[in-house]
């Protein structure tokens, strides 16, 4: 009878790129019996670097063991992407290691990739974290050394654990963002110079090393800065709903003083009442309440990645309030450019850090 395994298999850096570490484990399919551990730690990399390190230390110990089959359950959906071919690898650093893995899962016969959440992955997870600490020095008090407890502590926060990092980039100038008008789900094209934006952000952001995928708005003006960005990284463009713009209903198109006169009322206590919605719009209430669900999501199918989100102003301030733990208010008092770019880190057990807030560094001359 051919011996059936299953491969856990984690990585992640603090930092990305940072101080990194890899772990796997071997489970016998059929009793689930512990067969074997790896872990060690990587230097200073990146998280994608890390995962497949972790994978291919896994691989490694199902073949020492004598498996013909395998399944290798990975919370890195690129790692899972790419190694069932449905993903090119086109970061070159990644190649190397894709081909040494894809190597050992030769040997082995049959291997089956699966993306898993993060916390059904906890023992690759904790072993990583172990190599990490170990790689720097840190050592642990025997009575943490169980579950999920034994994550690391991200300096000052207090927060455990690898986050999701999003990079979240405004969509370039429109006509009516050159206007100042309310544009909420219009089909708006980028300019001349908005395409010109777009591009710079590219060119800026193909420098970030373990990017999983690039995840945009539906609306036009956020999918043509979306593509560029995406092709200069070779990694995957995804479209989600819930990041379009907020509804402005009526006020579509209408500039801020046009909308006043409309509704003096109505749009006087919208500017401080967030549960109330423009004439056939949408609340701001609504918008977070679409937002947050979308975090969530990001946050459960990505794990410990880097994204980069592609969207509009109110989603992104909405993202920010998130991190920040903060009111309603924060939507008034953060101002957020066309083109530019904002940095916030999700942790799994809750707590968030706020990096950037509307660099336009890369708009220069533009």
């Amino acid at each position: 009878m051919s011996r059936r395994v299953i491969i856990e298999a984690d990585g992640g850096s603090r930092g990305n790129p940072g101080p990194a570490g890899y772990g796997a484990v071997v489970r016998d399919a059929d009793t689930g019996q512990l067969l074997a551990e790896a872990s060690g730690g990587l230097g200073t990399t990146t998280n994608n670097v890390a995962e497949y390190s972790g994978l291919i230390a896994g691989l490694r110990a199902a073949v020492k063991e004598g498996a013909q089959s395998a399944e290798a359950r990975l919370d890195s959906k690129l790692v899972v992407e790419q190694m069932s071919g449905r993903w090119q690898v086109k970061q070159p650093h990644l190649r190397p290691l894709a081909s040494e893995a894809a190597e050992l899962a030769r040997q082995l016969g049959d291997v089956r990739y699966t993306w898993v959440p993060r916390d059904r992955n906890v023992h690759a997870d904790r072993l990583a974290n172990e190599a990490m600490d170990a790689q720097a020095g840190v050592i642990r008090k025997p009575e943490a050394q169980t579950g999920a407890q034994n994550a690391p502590l991200a300096h000052w926060t207090g927060a455990t654990g690898s986050p999701t990092r999003l990079l979240m980039l405004r969509h370039g100038q429109t006509a009516h963002s050159a206007q100042r008008r309310y544009s909420g789900r219009a089909g708006l094209p980028l300019t001349e110079l908005g395409e010109r934006q777009a591009t710079a952000a590219a060119a800026r952001l193909a420098t970030t090393d373990g990017v999983a995928a690039v995840v945009t708005s539906p609306l036009l003006r956020a999918r043509q800065t979306a593509k560029p960005v995406a092709d200069a990284l070779g990694v995957p463009l995804t479209v989600h709903d819930g990041l379009i713009e907020t509804d402005f209903g009526v006020w579509e198109g209408l500039t801020f003083a046009e909308a006043r006169a409309r509704d003096l009322d109505l749009h006087t206590r919208w500017l401080t009442d967030t549960s109330l919605a423009p004439p056939g719009g949408e609340s701001m209430d609504a918008v977070h309440r679409r937002v947050r669900r979308v975090r969530d999501q990001l946050i459960a199918e990505h794990g410990a990645a880097t994204l980069i989100v592609v969207s509009h102003v109110m989603p992104i301030k909405a993202l920010l309030r998130m991190a920040l733990d903060a009111g309603p208010s924060l939507l008034h008092r953060l101002h957020l450019d066309v083109a530019s770019l904002s940095v916030a880190e999700f942790y799994p057990d809750g707590p968030a850090t706020v990096r950037l807030v509307n660099d336009t560094g890369h708009l220069v001359n533009k």
